[in-house]
């Protein structure tokens, strides 16, 4: 059951840490977006758009299997202190 715990608590560190960057590179693409530059074209900003919202949507997906995993070792914790 150690051995299992560990995995999931590595699962559950590098998702969230997988997120975190995620959430910073979509949240430059956003900035990319809103400062005023007379270089950027259409298709620059509608992709920059397009990319900022995607890195971000993964990121939150990211977070929630880091919730996820978060909760299935408190279920094991606790099922843990049950049978001893």
């Amino acid at each position: 059951m150690n051995q299992q715990t560990k995995v999931l608590y590595e699962k559950m560190v590098d998702f969230k840490r997988f997120g975190t960057v995620l959430l910073a590179v979509g949240i430059f693409f956003y900035l990319g977006v809103i400062i005023p530059v007379d270089a950027k074209t259409e298709f620059m900003i509608n992709l920059m758009v397009i990319s900022s919202t995607s890195f971000i949507a993964i990121s939150f997906l990211f977070f929630i299997q880091s919730k996820l995993c978060r909760h299935k070792l408190l279920e094991m914790d606790d099922n843990e202190d049950l049978y001893n």
